[in-house]
């Protein structure tokens, strides 16, 4: 075996955890990038024993950023979700939380001057084709990393980085709602019909009603790591979904050929309920119930391209969310009840059949871990 060394920053992005590397210290056939992000990560192996990775889908991912030769960015991201168990890195689609770390990191790295005391980065996702603006609070020259503003899911507070996602719409090249429909009927063996919403902005979702699949919207991740028969529903019509949108032939194949995309989502109207942590959420709290599963298994609170989809979603008349949306809810400040407590997130659009979607928008935090060189040996 030969050690190789890479220059690796480890940071929290929102709910999640990821390793960010600068391109230019990858190697420069992406073919050989597969290997060394399943080695640096640790994978396969459920626990990650001899990786970076944390053993979980949201502690598994890798961002690699670099200068963007694009007049309407200043950096390129491509996002890489290195599965757990599994010898497989998936580049389909984009991870929000994660994305919430690029601006600060490539401030710290020095790709993007500081402009005052906030500063915006403008993203280039290379999975989604699509533009993310950052803006990090940046006083005193440098990024702040403290603050008080407190998100679901995450301990404490920190510095609010505002995210919005210009044109999130089409990132499979086929619109916001790819197979024209507001509502699609998918037919599941062994369970039969279901209707579904299949919503393309910043990252293709499917939606289903909790309630079609004997669900309350309530459950939370240990309640659906412990129903196997559930999992198998959830991802049998997640692969339906990707079926009809092209990404695969075979929907049992789907969590080998497509685990990342479309992200199962399923929601129900507003109730009280209480998080992972047991914190009581109230009804008047939030505008619906929603849970969302992460290469095959219940996230553990809420993706922010799942929030974008989401509010997205939203404005969709007919939709499955907006079905379960609570009447006269704000979609400048829509309030997902999620397990980890209540994600709030907006979009800018104009009206429609099929609404044009400006932008949608919401806020993370980000947290610098670690910078230093990881010995990865293949």
């Amino acid at each position: 075996m030969k050690n190789t060394r890479i220059p690796v920053t480890v940071m929290r992005g929102g709910t999640s955890k990821g390793v960010y590397i600068l391109q230019s210290d990858l190697p420069q056939d992406k073919d050989q990038w597969e290997p060394l992000l399943l080695r640096l990560m640790g994978s396969p192996d459920k626990k990650q024993i001899d990786g970076l990775g944390g053993s979980q889908s949201v502690t598994s991912k890798v961002a690699i950023v670099q200068p963007s030769a694009r007049p309407d960015a200043d950096v390129d991201y491509t996002f890489a979700q290195v599965s757990v168990d599994k010898p497989i890195v998936s580049y389909k689609g984009n991870c929000g939380n994660i994305s919430s770390g690029v601006g600060p990191f490539a401030i710290e790295k020095g790709l993007v001057p500081v402009t005052g005391d906030m500063t915006s980065v403008r993203i280039f996702n290379t999975n989604t084709n699509k533009i993310i603006i950052a803006d990090v609070q940046t006083p005193g020259g440098e990024v702040a990393y403290e603050g008080d503003f407190a998100i679901a899911g995450v301990p404490g507070t920190a510095s609010p980085i505002k995210l919005k996602f210009v044109r999130p719409a089409g990132t499979l090249g086929k619109g916001l709602l790819p197979t024209g429909n507001a509502v699609d009927t998918l037919e599941v063996p062994d369970f039969g019909p279901v209707q579904v919403s299949i919503v393309d902005a910043a990252n293709p979702l499917v939606f289903v009603k909790a309630k079609d699949l004997g669900l309350s919207g309530k459950e939370l991740p240990d309640d659906l790591n412990a129903d196997a028969g559930m999992l198998e529903l959830l991802e049998a019509v997640r692969g339906l979904a990707a079926v009809k949108l092209g990404l695969i032939d075979d929907y049992t194949k789907s969590a080998w050929e497509t685990p990342g995309i479309p992200k199962m989502t399923f929601v129900a109207e507003a109730e009280d309920y209480v998080t992972a942590d047991g914190k009581e959420i109230k009804k008047d709290q939030i505008d619906l119930l929603s849970r969302m599963m992460s290469m095959q298994k219940p996230h553990p609170s809420y993706a922010m391209t799942g929030a974008m989809c989401t509010a997205a979603a939203a404005v969709i008349p007919g939709s499955v969310v907006q079905q379960v949306l609570s009447k006269g809810a704000d979609t400048q400040y829509i309030r997902i009840g999620h397990p980890g407590g209540i994600l709030e997130c907006g979009v800018d659009y104009t009206e429609g059949q099929t609404p044009d979607i400006e932008d949608t928008f919401g806020f993370r935090t980000a947290n610098l871990i670690m910078d230093g060189t990881a010995v990865v040996r293949l």
